[in-house]
């Protein structure tokens, strides 16, 4: 597919956002005049038109589908520390000068303020931005989850259920701002899951595997559906044989890739501003200062092309930048949005995310990543005498204000005298998230991202992300588990 260049994107924002409903760029000035007509800090506007389908199929059959389409605008207005927010789904001048004059109620009366919106040094598109709907046929796409679920069942006899979940969004946003930056972006994505059950000698097990990113469906090749088949029948075929796993401290071994969801929620969360702005985050307070073993590096990095949470611009009109949040060890930034970052005095990061245009932005995370070391996994499982390899995760759970943290395992192993020896079930990895930075003792060579399957929750906002990192080794984590 060839990409749209930077004002192609605006033109294709007007063609979906303002032509059909007789806006034009003055009334957006209009608009935004009106709140500037009370003493604010900064007001923006933001357009959003989404189509979204699902698909799911289950012992063969498509269970469920749906296809909606969501469209409106939010209105914004910040003064010190307080934000004022307003939305409607119809698009109009109407609606918009409503929705102005209600957030423009939360500043005292000023002057008059005008705004003049132009383009303004928008970055060239990180994907392309053609809707991926269209670009596969309704029985392709049962054909596609049918031969996936095929390929599944191929892979072991004891395969008794698979679930295939097939779905993608379109998304065409546009932000105006009260500095007169417009910006706007057209944001495909795709996902392709899969979940098997396995049943031998009266146990059943199950393993998931998937995966996806900005891009159409045209990405889920042969080679990569037989890759997803082969990936969750191994787990669930590596559960069956599982032993209950030991609890204790020990040595654990993180693998490479989706296994950076651990770093995700026990530590990206901590780095976002608004929560070190309040002094809430256990990070808080503490750049310039070692906060993690020597040679963990971890940046979050927007711009990957095609990424799940790789955006072309933020939800602010923000080009998404590569952010070093800890370089050698040592805090050097936090995540931030336009408005923790005025308040804390420094220039926002392009992380200003919202779910839709009924929310505001927050500070949240796009592709947070711990980058290689100079270790190979074999040198770093042959260190370890005694400990456990988690190899996948499951769930977790995170306290941001204290940084602990519980984490699942979905595929693991243990270790022993250097070799991985047998799986295990049910262990669970419990910390602190900045605690665990200092345990790191081994950092692979194999950096990796995760397939493209992350969703990041917070106050009540669902937004894509990604993550990744190399291989781990860190030493004196607690594992709980189910065995002696």
């Amino acid at each position: 597919m060839t990409r749209q260049t930077a004002p192609n994107l605006l033109n294709t924002a007007h063609e979906v956002l303002l032509q059909p409903y007789a806006l034009t760029t003055e009334a957006l000035d209009r608009a935004l005049s009106h709140i500037l007509a009370h003493d604010v800090d900064y007001a923006d506007l933001y357009f959003q038109y989404q189509r979204a389908e699902s698909w799911s199929l289950e012992e063969g059959i498509v269970k469920a589908g749906s296809f909606n389409i969501e469209q409106g605008v939010g209105v914004r207005a910040v003064a010190g520390e307080k934000t004022a927010f307003a939305y409607s789904d119809d698009i109009n001048e109407r609606s918009l000068l409503e929705a102005a004059a209600t957030v423009r109620s939360i500043a005292r009366q000023g002057q008059a303020g005008s705004v003049a919106l132009a383009p303004r040094g928008q970055p060239a598109p990180l994907y392309a931005a053609a809707d991926p709907i269209p670009s596969l046929a309704d029985a392709d796409k049962v054909a596609l989850l049918e031969k996936l679920e095929q390929l599944a069942r191929r892979e072991d006899p004891r395969v008794i259920q698979a679930m295939a979940f097939l779905a993608s969004t379109w998304d065409v946003v546009m932000v105006a701002r009260s500095d007169g930056v417009m910006a706007a972006d057209v944001r495909p994505l795709v996902r392709l899951s899969l979940t098997v059950i396995m049943e031998d000698g009266g146990r059943r097990e199950q393993g998931s595997s998937g995966g996806g990113g900005r891009s159409d469906y045209a990405v889920f090749s042969d080679d990569v559906l037989r890759d997803y088949a082969r990936r969750a029948v191994h787990q669930a075929r590596t559960n069956l044989a599982a032993r209950p796993a030991p609890a204790g401290e020990m040595k654990v071994v993180m693998g490479s890739g989706w296994p950076g969801i651990l770093l995700h929620e026990a530590i990206g969360h901590g780095l976002e501003g608004d929560f070190n702005r309040k002094g809430s985050s256990a990070f808080a307070g503490r750049l310039g200062e070692r906060v993690a073993a020597k040679g963990v590096t971890v940046v979050d990095d927007g711009t990957l092309p095609g990424r799940r949470g790789s955006l072309t611009i933020d939800d602010e009109g923000n080009p998404t930048a590569c952010t070093t949040l800890i370089e050698d060890g040592i805090l050097t930034g936090y995540m931030q949005d336009t408005h923790n970052a005025r308040l804390m005095g420094v220039a926002p990061t392009g992380n200003g995310r919202r779910e839709s245009y009924a929310s505001l932005p927050l500070p949240r995370m796009t592709n947070t990543i711990m980058l290689a070391g100079d270790k190979t996994p074999e040198e770093i499982i042959a260190s370890v005498k005694k400990g456990l390899y988690a190899a996948n995760f499951g769930g977790g759970q995170v306290d941001i204000t204290s940084g602990k943290f519980v984490f699942s395992t979905a595929e693991a192993y243990m270790i022993e005298n250097g070799k991985i020896t047998y799986p295990v079930k049910g262990a669970t990895l419990i910390g602190n998230g900045p605690d665990v930075l200092t345990r790191v003792k081994m950092i692979g060579n194999d950096m990796a991202l995760d397939p493209g399957v992350g969703t990041c929750g917070k106050e009540g906002q669902s937004v894509p992300v990604g993550v990744g990192q190399p291989t781990l080794r860190i030493d004196g984590l607690t594992v709980g588990g189910t065995g002696g």
